[in-house]
């Protein structure tokens, strides 16, 4: 895409939404990005001046990333082998150690670096400042014989301590979270990023959660995306199958979200141009709302 291409297609987004365009106004939105979109410049920098939007019509974004290819990667060039038991990645002392450096480090700050560069005020930080996030051990299970299974420095929020990411939002910046936690054991642990979007997002009381995917939201058994779906329904969704792989973890943690004080989540496909803006501020949206029932 051309940069000419890129604003004419942003002008028409900001033109279908200027009626919605203090909808959030004063509210607070947060949003997991991740997977490989993070590794292309021109989404990043799509997704920092989106970010800049947010903030300019009063909304309150605050960010959860990603960054497993990344981490991939950096393993790969180190020698450290690396395996997954269940989608999760077995973290041992060097590789959580890689993990921190690429989460908290490079993956964090370069993202900061273009919120900034696109005029807003980010701040980086891990799930070890302030306390944010303390974590505890997360295990594994065995689907040959339902053995539990150590994945090593592996965790998932205990407790979710907000004080830093509300004095952030009070001075009007943009917090950039790293999932990484501190366990109550004194060890650093990797969170799944997900996993810890859902949990603050709880914490906070985000108006919205919004889950960016690869794909378009929830389908139904027809293939379609449904636009939505209560807490009630994804449940029953997911028990007949209807939900199933990858996309079960992603609804529970939007359930769990819902549940634990956030109004409603998304689960949006983040490829889409402008996404996020799409999503809130037009009157249908682009992904799968759940709410409450």
């Amino acid at each position: 895409m051309t940069i000419s291409q890129n604003w004419h297609e942003k002008a028409g987004v900001l033109i279908e939404a200027l009626p919605y365009m203090r909808r959030y106004a004063g509210c607070s939105v947060l949003v997991k990005f991740g997977g490989h979109a993070m590794g292309e410049q021109e989404y990043v920098n799509a997704f920092a001046a989106d970010m800049m939007l947010l903030r300019q019509v009063g909304t309150r974004p605050i960010i959860v990333h990603g960054g497993g290819p990344q981490i991939g990667k950096m393993l790969e060039k180190l020698n450290i082998e690396t395996n997954f038991v269940n989608g999760l990645r077995v973290t041992d002392e060097a590789t959580i150690s890689v993990v921190e450096m690429v989460l908290a480090g490079a993956i964090n700050k370069s993202l900061v670096a273009s919120i900034n560069a696109a005029g807003g005020c980010a701040v980086g930080l891990s799930g070890k400042d302030g306390n944010l996030i303390t974590a505890t051990k997360l295990t594994s299970q065995s689907e040959n014989d339902g053995q539990a299974i150590d994945l090593g420095f592996v965790g998932k929020p205990e407790t979710v301590n907000t004080a830093v990411i509300d004095a952030l939002m009070g001075a009007e910046m943009i917090p950039v979270v790293a999932p990484i936690g501190l366990g109550i054991d004194g060890h650093t642990y990797n969170i799944n990023a997900d996993t810890a979007a859902g949990a603050l997002a709880g914490a906070i009381g985000a108006t919205r959660l919004l889950m960016l995917t690869d794909v378009a939201g929830v389908k139904g058994a027809d293939g379609n995306v449904i636009s939505h779906l209560t807490v009630s329904e994804a449940r029953a969704l997911i028990k007949d199958g209807t939900v199933n792989g990858g996309m079960i973890p992603k609804v529970e943690t939007c359930i769990d979200a819902v549940e634990t004080g956030a109004e409603a989540a998304v689960i949006l496909d983040g490829r889409a141009p402008h996404a996020v803006l799409v999503e809130l501020f037009t009157e249908h949206g682009i992904g799968t709302l759940i709410t409450q029932d």
